[in-house]
């Protein structure tokens, strides 16, 4: 089961307005990272709206959250355009050519002419400051954004943004080398009085613990002075992360050259894909009815003994095990984790973190159940708003 924790979402987004309330920005929820629609009465008060990668996510930011809706994509076709144009408020193009494909028909649009839809560019400012090449769109050749030289001459007319996204998981610092970048390549576009708005995009991990809030705050400030501009962040993980675990039951325990292995009822590749393309190592708890004075680490969650696996190597009475999920992709395993006893079949371990870029990743491959999903709510109550069961399998490809 998916379990996420309302309290924990609020304690997020609590944090994300008071740092958007002092940088003077608006922070919309990014639906690629979080698009459980049945939590967003919780999260909607704290936030401006949501970003959509798409004419999906956007109607579903139409139809649940009802407030500004950003939408960007890396290509859309005419059908996405006659509805985006009915909704959206931006509206983020990722090539000239695709939006001088759709340019007079977007600026013929009633909410065009009245300002009520706003356009822009993806830009590519060619500065990468991650560790993770799957997600830098600032490499050579990249699809993600146009290049300062792409847009020399270029006939602009009735664009007013600029966007980028180029972070993941990182801190303000990164952020400002590429503002630095930015204003290198484009800042003479957006001191002009066409350009009205910039989206600083996603991957800003405001909400981690060592995460520098008051450089940001600056940051913000000092590009809407430097612009007079207004300034756009899209956060999907900061949103929901530490959020939301997911639940999984060992299925079987046997040992295979040497190495201990533990089935488990939930799939690595099936239901929390960023541990293999990330890659991502999950804390993982094993959950005991009575804590034990020898079984360390412990901590307690929502009134339960978890029991945290980890590098217990050296403790002379830890028990390893490489996790695995129950589909035939042999690739299909979590990691090695050493447990303070033995696992058993029934044993409950708790993976953390995985209210973000999971539930919005999962798919059935294999036929493996799929996990339920669940709202913890502020009282303890726990309401099931999702389960799986053989028909949405066989649905999804009729």
């Amino acid at each position: 089961m998916f379990l996420i924790s309302i309290a924990a979402l609020k304690r997020n987004t609590a944090l994300l307005r008071e740092v958007k309330e002092a940088a003077g920005c608006h922070l919309v929820l990014a639906l690629k990272g979080f698009s459980c629609w049945k939590a967003f009465p919780h999260i909607r008060e704290d936030l401006d709206g949501c970003c959509a990668s798409g004419s999906w996510e956007a109607q579903l930011a139409k139809d649940y959250f009802n407030k500004h809706i950003i939408t960007y994509s890396p290509a859309y076709d005419e059908d996405d355009i006659r509805q985006l144009c009915e909704f959206t408020h931006h509206l983020d193009f990722n090539s000239l050519s695709q939006w001088f494909r759709f340019r007079e028909t977007i600026m013929a649009h009633p909410r065009f002419v009245s300002g009520e839809l706003l356009c822009g560019l993806r830009i590519n400012p060619e500065c990468s400051t991650g560790s993770t090449p799957i997600y830098d769109p600032c490499v050579a050749g990249s699809r993600l954004g146009i290049t300062a030289e792409q847009l020399d001459g270029a006939d602009l007319t009735g664009l007013s943004g600029l966007h980028f996204h180029t972070l993941c998981e990182q801190n303000s610092d990164d952020l400002e080398k590429t503002l630095a970048a930015v204003d290198e390549k484009f800042g003479h576009l957006l001191r002009s009085d066409q350009f009205t708005y910039l989206n600083m995009g996603g991957g800003h991990w405001i909400t981690k613990p060592f995460y520098d809030r008051e450089r940001l705050i600056r940051l913000v400030r000092e590009t809407k002075e430097r612009y007079q501009i207004d300034i756009w962040l899209e956060p999907g993980e900061a949103i929901a992360i530490h959020t939301g675990v997911l639940r999984a039951t060992v299925m079987d325990v046997f040992e295979s050259a040497g190495h201990k292995l533990a089935i488990l009822s939930i799939s690595a590749t099936a239901h929390m894909p960023d541990v293999m393309e990330m890659p991502y190592r999950p804390d993982v708890y094993l959950v005991d009815s009575v804590s034990s004075d020898d079984a360390k680490p412990a901590v307690i969650i929502d009134g339960e003994n978890y029991h945290l696996a980890g590098d217990l190597s050296n403790h002379p009475e830890s028990h390893t095990y490489r996790l695995g999920g129950p589909t035939c992709l042999a690739g299909d395993v979590v990691g090695d984790f050493s447990f303070p006893r033995p696992l058993v079949v029934g044993d409950v371990l708790v993976f953390d973190d995985m209210a973000h870029y999971t539930m919005v990743k999962t798919t059935t491959f294999n036929g493996v159940k799929h996990p339920a999903i669940a709202l913890q709510h502020e009282d303890g109550r726990i309401e099931v708003i999702r389960e799986f069961a053989y028909a949405d399998f066989r649905d999804r490809l009729s």
